[in-house]
């Protein structure tokens, strides 16, 4: 399978396209959080992919659920989307819209609190 090529410009416009689809309310109660995309993730390794394990997207912060009085003045957490991964892992635009979507409520979630096995159940894993 060939990777679906997206310009940047495309491509962050599709994550702010998936920002817009979560409920006003709970965008309002996003707090302190940045969300970039970034073309690779450090880590990632050429046999993650292979073996169906890509990663995606990634919450770097501490969860709302778990921030105390002496949270404030943090740095934002940050939200990372990579934008290579998800090219190679759909074989369209359609599809590769759908799953930036897709990744940026998994993570914006996870500033939430909500883990990976109730997403899992949610359908959004």
């Amino acid at each position: 399978m060939s990777p679906v090529r997206m310009s940047e410009e495309d491509f962050e416009r599709a994550v702010q396209d998936a920002l817009d689809r979560i409920p006003p309310d709970l965008l309002d109660a996003m707090d302190n959080v940045v969300v970039l995309v970034q073309d690779e993730p450090e880590q990632q390794t050429q046999e993650d992919e292979q073996d169906g394990s890509a990663l995606l997207g990634l919450y770097l912060g501490v969860p709302l659920t778990e921030r105390d009085g002496g949270w404030s003045g943090m740095l934002p957490d940050r939200i990372l989307i990579f934008k290579g991964p998800l090219e190679r892992c759909c074989e369209d635009r359609e599809e590769l819209v759908e799953q930036v979507a897709v990744t940026v409520i998994h993570e914006v979630a996870h500033h939430f609190g909500i883990d990976d096995e109730r997403l899992h159940e949610l359908g959004w894993g």
